[in-house]
């Protein structure tokens, strides 16, 4: 009994030891992981139906992974190239209006009242060699993502190396996984949905969301007489969908060339549309409709989604979310065992004999 008892605990120290290395082992490859698991869960209807018609599940991977990385990687590629690029052309443009002179005489021109306070912030603050800094910063961020590009690549190939692999073996690693966990074939699968819920009310709770920063914030742009209102629009709504980034990269420096061109109180109605309404929305609206759909309260919701970005990066966007639900789910279903054993114990005694 002893030795058994010893072998017992050892076994268990060795798997809690391998199962923390393997962590450590996993932990460089987690955002490639994460987003792999994401589309092969969005993409799973798309590659039923292309395995139906092709047969082969191998060939049927392969043609999925590339539709794909056509409708997902190659725009999100072209969209970042863009953004910076566009970054750069508008910094310049600021640049070359400060330093011209004739930007900070036309605002004064415009509102006299507030000539003092602007000239001595001039005087204070040298808004040239500001701006300078800024493109400066912003050529380096470019020259940046060149130089770390070859890790992006890499990254992204990985994420489609294990899209592959879980598009291809869905089947045997649900498989493996249901006689890996402590669980009945039917937790098993209520858990497993449980995660597929979450990726999925993660997503389209955030193309709502998007969808509706962008339309709003064209919206004001097209109101202000802004250029390319439903360009910009259909860029803040790309921007506010990527974690960390938003549709403040836009519109911030939307009301800065306002303010410029003398245009104070467009470029204030600009700044409070989108710092109290367009990211208000966010704020608010995306934990609603991802609580709803995975029947969490609107707090637990934006903590968990706000909470695994500030943990996990950009990858926490949906790692928390999923987090907290598979929490949820093994809670319930102990709850629910406990209540089986409760029961069954209750029973038993109900059938022993009385004692006098």
């Amino acid at each position: 009994m002893q030795r058994s008892r010893m072998r017992t605990i050892s076994l268990a120290v060795a798997v809690v030891a391998g199962a923390v290395a393997s962590a450590f082992m996993v932990a460089p490859f987690l955002a490639s992981l994460t987003g792999a698991l994401v589309l092969a869960i969005l993409a799973y209807p798309l590659h039923q139906w292309i395995e139906r018609h092709i047969g082969r599940s191998g060939l049927a991977a392969t043609v999925s992974v590339m539709a794909v990385v056509v409708l997902v990687a190659l725009p999100a590629a072209f969209m970042v190239e863009r953004l910076v690029h566009q970054s750069i052309v508008g910094a310049n443009y600021i640049q070359s209006e400060l330093k011209s002179g004739i930007a900070l005489p036309r605002v004064l021109h415009r509102f006299p009242l507030l000539a003092p306070a602007i000239d001595r912030l001039a005087q204070q603050t040298d808004l040239p060699a500001l701006i300078t800094s800024v493109v400066r910063e912003l050529s380096r961020m470019g020259v940046s993502v060149v130089r770390d590009s070859l890790v992006q690549v890499i990254g992204f190939v990985l994420t489609f190396y294990f899209l592959f692999y879980f598009l291809r073996d869905r089947d045997e690693i649900l498989l493996r996984l249901r006689g890996v966990l402590p669980l009945s074939e039917s937790d098993a699968t209520f858990l497993f949905r449980r995660i597929a819920d979450t990726v999925e009310a993660t997503m389209y709770g955030t193309l709502v969301v998007s969808a509706i920063q962008g339309a709003l914030g064209g919206l004001m742009f097209w109101i202000l007489g802004l250029p390319a209102p439903v360009m910009w629009g259909v860029l803040m709504g790309i921007l506010s969908f990527v974690p960390i980034l938003g549709s403040f990269i836009i519109w911030v420096p939307g009301a800065f060339v306002l303010l410029l061109n003398g245009e104070w109180e467009s470029a204030l109605i600009l700044l409070a549309w989108g710092a109290l309404v367009v990211g208000t929305i966010d704020n608010l609206l995306r934990p609603i409709l991802i609580g709803d759909k995975l029947k969490l309260h609107t707090i637990t919701a934006f903590i968990a989604i706000v909470g695994g970005i500030i943990v996990f990066g950009a990858t926490g966007f949906f790692l928390g979310p999923m987090i907290a639900t598979c929490t949820i789910a093994l809670a319930s279903v102990w709850r629910r065992q406990e209540s089986a054993v409760e029961a069954s114990a209750q029973i038993n005694a109900g059938d022993e004999p009385p004692l006098f």
